[in-house]
């Protein structure tokens, strides 16, 4: 699993950074593409990464400011040209799908594809499937906003390969009901139990993404124990009256939610356009002090989310 950091600004995109947009590749076998938010340019970013639009199935939006979803209608045009063919779900809060359906309207664009939109109302479980759940938490900002937490399913521990040809079961369909944790019978009527032959499950990672908020209790239960936690952090140490006013967090508060939360790495993002890049390593040593697994993200920052122990 990749997380990419396609722009990592806040309110109007500058020199350095794009708007908000972060993508987060999933593991094979399916391999597809999950965004959260696309600021205005978010398409161009995404040419300028190894990500495929094509595998782009879900789109997660936080909140319905300018700076998070003014891309979405030419993503999801561009998206009818490059080969995603199958639907495309769609999350967000009350009044994304008037605010997408309308632009798309107007404009007179065409998608070959479905599109599925779910409105969050509420806090909770907003989506599951054979590999995540995913909830959706509220958050502290000047318009309703939701930060994300998607939970890895566990995954079936290694089989024994040695020991399985020891027992003479043959390679094949059998090898994947032992995965799954099923007992199997040979030809010869031996019963093979999946617990002498397979690892146990391997913890599944929990990757927890805020949209733009300030100090709340919700963050704590989104981040609890996550792997990751990618938080806004909009201004600097000592700045937290004006980030309070605006419904925003410093890089402290960012540090001290982690810590907080018991997560393995923090990547702060959504930075103020009065920082330029040449402030990263102050902004990021703020977080540090606090939270010594803290990153700055910068535009197509990307970074490998490990599991504790690799399937």
């Amino acid at each position: 699993m990749e997380i990419w950091f396609l722009g990592t600004g806040a309110g109007r995109p500058s020199k350095e950074r794009n708007v908000t947009s972060i993508a987060l590749r999933l593991p094979e076998p399916d391999g597809g593409l999950w965004m959260f938010d696309a600021g205005e340019g978010t398409q161009h970013q995404m040419m300028r990464s190894s990500l495929k639009m094509g595998k782009l199935n879900a789109l997660f939006i936080t909140h319905l400011h300018g700076d998070h979803t003014f891309g979405i209608p030419g993503l999801l045009s561009t998206r009818s040209y490059s080969g995603g063919k199958g639907p495309l779900r769609l999350f967000g809060p009350v009044g994304i799908e008037e605010m997408v359906r309308t632009a798309l309207r107007l404009s007179g664009t065409h998608i070959d594809y479905e599109l599925l939109i779910t409105e969050i109302k509420e806090d909770g479980v907003i989506h599951e499937d054979e590999r995540f759940v995913v909830e959706a938490w509220s958050l502290d900002h000047r318009l309703p906003c939701y930060g994300y937490r998607l939970m890895e399913r566990d995954c079936p521990g290694k089989l024994n390969t040695e020991r399985l040809k020891e027992l003479g079961v043959p390679a094949g369909p059998l090898y994947g009901k032992l995965k799954q944790g099923e007992d199997v019978q040979l030809p010869n009527g031996t019963t093979v139990c999946a617990a002498d032959v397979a690892g146990a499950p391997l913890k599944g990672r929990i990757i927890a993404i805020t949209g733009d908020t300030s100090p709340c209790a919700n963050i704590a239960r989104l981040a609890q124990n996550a792997d990751l936690l990618v938080h806004e952090a909009t201004f600097a140490e000592g700045q937290e009256e004006k980030a309070h006013e605006y419904g925003h967090s410093t890089t402290v508060e960012a540090a001290q939610a982690a810590k907080d939360a018991g997560v393995q790495q923090l990547i702060m993002t959504h930075f103020s356009s009065r920082f330029l890049l040449e402030d990263m390593p102050m902004l990021k040593e703020e977080a540090q002090r606090i939270f010594p697994q803290s990153e700055a993200a910068y535009d197509l920052f990307h970074a490998k989310i490990a599991r504790r122990s690799d399937c």
